[in-house]
């Protein structure tokens, strides 16, 4: 029970402050919902209601870790279906097929790992990713490509080191273990996706 209290003081402090910036974020643009705000504010919620809340990660960087995967990961889905539609070579559309596909089964596993630990992480892609993307939905045919592949490069080196580091800090054995079971699959998406920018820079807008 002393440590159960523990966690959930280190929990409420930091989705506190995420949970106040959501409601000043909703007053401000109530059209704009974003759904990592949600997600943050039902993490709040379960600390400040329910005093017997199963909460099994010691330490908040655990659930930024959850929430930022599942945020990447969601955009990366989104990407990966636009590219599919928009792509007008076939390593775009490959690359985007590949992303939706590993994606998609990846954010099934995060669910599951999330829900495991009573945390919540957001059901669709954020607000700042689809603010993101519809910029390059309006980009013509030959500048797709190129933007797509270098989104996805920069994305997947966020990611390396964001799980690297998840993998060796985290204090939850297993959310370390899935950031580190993942690392070898992130590695090989952003030498997919480096390939697939070296033939789109070929290319002349």
């Amino acid at each position: 029970m002393k440590n159960s209290n523990k966690i959930k003081s280190i929990l409420f402090n930091s989705l506190f402050i995420s949970g106040f910036l959501f409601l000043v974020s909703s007053c401000a643009d109530s059209n704009a919902v974003d759904s990592k705000e949600i997600a943050q504010q039902e993490n709040m919620d379960k600390m400040s209601d329910d005093d017997q809340v199963a909460v099994v990660i010691e330490n908040d960087d655990d659930v930024k870790f959850l929430l930022n995967a599942a945020e990447m990961q969601l955009q990366q889905i989104a990407l990966g279906k636009s590219s599919q539609k928009r792509g007008n070579s076939a390593h775009v559309i490959e690359l985007g097929k590949l992303l939706d596909e590993e994606y998609s089964r990846s954010f099934a596993e995060l669910k599951t790992l999330a829900d495991k630990k009573s945390v919540s992480i957001p059901a669709t892609i954020t607000q700042d990713s689809k603010e993101e993307n519809s910029k390059l939905e309006e980009k013509k045919s030959g500048e797709y490509g190129k933007i797509f592949s270098e989104m996805v490069v920069e994305e997947h080196e966020k990611a390396i080191k964001m799980y690297e580091k998840a993998s060796t800090d985290s204090k939850d054995l297993e959310v370390g273990a899935w950031a580190a079971k993942k690392l070898p699959v992130l590695r090989t998406l952003l030498m997919k996706a480096e390939a697939c920018k070296i033939q789109c820079d070929k290319v002349k807008s």
